[in-house]
């Protein structure tokens, strides 16, 4: 091989060899961005609130992710969305997660969900006007009751309530309408039903602003958890309403319901670790609304019950810690 030939062989590999390492250097300094679609909650919610913060949050934290919140009707509607597929992430309550899980109740099959975290604990609030009659559940035969809006967590466990209470069908039926947390507000106030149901972390803002206008009573709902915990297992739990939670009140026991934030399980490991990095890292900004029932913690986190860990979340909880 002639000594020219040979340079020009050396030339051209070594150019080839520049332009690899050109092209893995630009790869390296500009990864694809990987976008996740967020499902949350109806406009002004708790659920839309955390996954606009959420969204924020890794937009700041600099990483080849991007966080996109979806609007939607809440727990029941974000379930099938990551069925679906139009969704790869969501929020929900622990009790619809398992029903999706499980395929009971209203999912025919077992839905291939996984959890990330349990990341709060809802409340679940049952008011009336303080100068009404209505002091017990039970007092809500034949009354009008705000239970959430169609395909939420607020409306499954309401039903759940009033089905405990004896109220869910018969002559003692309680009246069910599905109006959303805005529209309930609006009705408790003006009068147009006669109790409101609602389950999400304490202060509620739209209900602190109605605890402003009306005064309010809280119910008394912890009476039913054993009846719950029997037929749905320890999804449900008892909490107790701080005093003052929305006025002038003693403490009042209720149902505690986790919340979870969940994935589709062909998310990947990585973008699930990300994510779960953000989480932790700015949890007190997640959760700066929420006084009472958030624990976003790794013990509290990982206890999903019947929905399991996704492999990267799981991964991520050993690699941190231990």
């Amino acid at each position: 091989m002639s000594s020219e030939r040979w340079s020009r062989r050396r030339v051209v590999g070594a150019g080839a060899g520049a332009l690899a390492l050109a092209l893995a250097g630009c790869s390296g300094n500009s990864p694809p961005v990987r976008r996740l679609r967020l499902a949350t909650g109806p406009e002004g919610g708790p659920y839309n609130a955390f996954g606009r913060a959420l969204a924020q949050a890794v937009t700041a934290s600099g990483g080849a992710l991007e966080v996109v919140p979806v609007s939607t009707s809440a727990s029941v509607d974000n379930l099938r969305k990551l069925e679906d597929g139009s969704a790869d992430l969501a929020l929900a309550m622990a009790d619809v997660a398992e029903d999706a899980a499980l395929g009971r109740e209203g999912f025919s099959r077992p839905a291939g969900v996984t959890a990330l975290a349990r990341i709060y604990v809802n409340y679940t609030h049952l008011l009336v006007p303080a100068v009404g009659p209505v002091r017990a559940v039970g007092q809500l035969a034949g009354r009008t009751v705000a239970a959430g809006a169609a395909g939420s967590g607020v409306q499954v466990v309401a039903r759940r309530v009033l089905a405990a209470a004896g109220l869910g069908e018969g002559p003692s039926q309680a009246h069910e309408r599905q109006l959303g947390l805005t529209e309930s507000a609006k009705a408790l106030r003006t009068g147009t039903v006669d109790a409101l149901f609602w389950s999400g972390g304490v202060p509620t803002p739209a209900l602190s602003g109605l605890a402003a206008e009306l005064q309010l009573r809280l119910l008394p709902l912890d009476g039913h958890v054993a009846a719950l915990r029997e037929r749905y297992g320890p999804v449900y739990t008892a909490v107790t309403f701080p005093a003052s939670a929305y006025g002038p009140t003693e403490p009042v026991g209720t149902i505690g319901v986790g919340n979870y934030l969940l994935a589709r399980h062909d998310v990947p490991a990585s973008a699930v670790r990300d994510v779960l990095r953000v989480v932790f890292d700015r949890r007190r900004d997640l959760l700066r609304e929420v006084t009472a029932g958030a624990r976003l913690e790794p013990r509290f986190a990982i206890s999903t019950g019947k929905v399991p860990l996704h492999p990267g979340a799981a991964a991520y909880y050993r690699s941190v810690y231990g």
